[in-house]
């Protein structure tokens, strides 16, 4: 029986660790329902243009911008995802400078999920990433974020300052924080917006949530269960013990029983047996008495 419910155990451990890896998995693909790192499908172009963005654009007096690593700087912006293309790590780049006789110039760039392909469809948006630099005159720096796959609902946003509009106001990391833009009656960037992209052809808002639910419980519910099938062996092996004791037990009696009987012809007295007598001392001394008796009988 421990065999068998060692190897019960050994299966069930197993099986809890299969579903285990399995909803670690499921909860790891639907983190990522756009992909992982991102930006998979944009060299196709097509899909993202300038867009509306969460602000008003507005001109960009104190920055330059460059799209092809720093060999050439402009000041308007104006690209699709032909021209701002993801590298091999899923990250888009724009490289920056102060322009003219600016003292300093601060920009950030941010990407994130949407519910629709323009600013007035977007809804509340889902933050993906974000970058920020501060450069000073003759100085220059990469802004790179990740960006969501092609196809899916995405807003990606550069303006200037250093806010990050990811909703965490309370986030105490030395950041300052805004809340997350909504269309279409939240533009959060508003006159700070250089430029934004939109577009994509699915919402893959909803998926991280109704996926992300089930592998919780489920790595949780086979434990429980588990142990509740290790604790009917025992119960069924509990059965076998108490029917063994018994024939142990039965024995016993039996030989007790004969004992005493045996004693008893000795006078029922223990003593005897304590004294190093045995069971033929009763023999012999019947058989004296008899051998007495005939010969009184023949002197008589």
């Amino acid at each position: 029986m421990s065999t068998a419910r060692l190897a019960r155990r050994l299966l069930g451990t197993g099986a809890a660790a299969i579903v285990l890896c399995a909803a670690t998995t499921a909860a790891a693909t639907s983190a990522h329902a756009h992909g992982a790192p991102g930006g998979d499908g944009w060299k196709k172009g097509g899909s993202y243009r300038p867009g509306t963005g969460a602000g008003t654009v507005t001109e960009t007096d104190r920055c330059q911008f460059s799209l092809d690593g720093g060999k050439t700087f402009i000041d308007a912006v104006k690209v699709d995802n032909e021209s701002l293309r993801p590298t091999e790590d899923g990250t888009i780049r724009i490289t920056v400078r102060a322009a003219g006789d600016a003292t300093t110039c601060t920009a950030s760039l941010a990407s994130y999920l949407a519910h629709g392909p323009t600013f007035a469809t977007s809804g509340e948006q889902v933050f993906v990433d974000f970058d920020t630099a501060t450069v000073k005159p003759g100085k220059t720096a990469d802004l790179a974020i990740a960006v969501p796959d092609k196809g899916c609902f995405a807003q990606i946003d550069l303006y200037r300052g250093a806010v990050k509009f990811d909703g965490k106001l309370d986030a105490d990391d030395g950041l300052e924080h805004g809340p997350l833009p909504k269309g279409p009656d939240r533009p959060v960037i508003k006159e700070k917006l250089i430029a934004a992209w939109n577009g994509g052809t699915r919402d893959c808002t909803s998926q991280p949530p109704k996926e992300e639910e089930p592998p919780a419980p489920s790595p949780s519910e086979p434990e429980p269960s588990k142990p509740a099938e290790e604790t009917t062996p025992p119960a069924s092996g509990t059965p076998d013990e108490p029917s063994a004791t018994p024939s142990t037990e039965a024995p016993e009696p039996s030989a007790s029983e004969p004992s005493e009987p045996a004693a008893t012809p000795n006078g029922g007295s223990g003593d005897l047996a304590e004294t190093g007598a045995d069971g033929s001392t009763g023999p012999i001394a019947i058989g004296a008495a008899v051998l007495l008796a005939g010969g009184a009988a023949i002197v008589v």
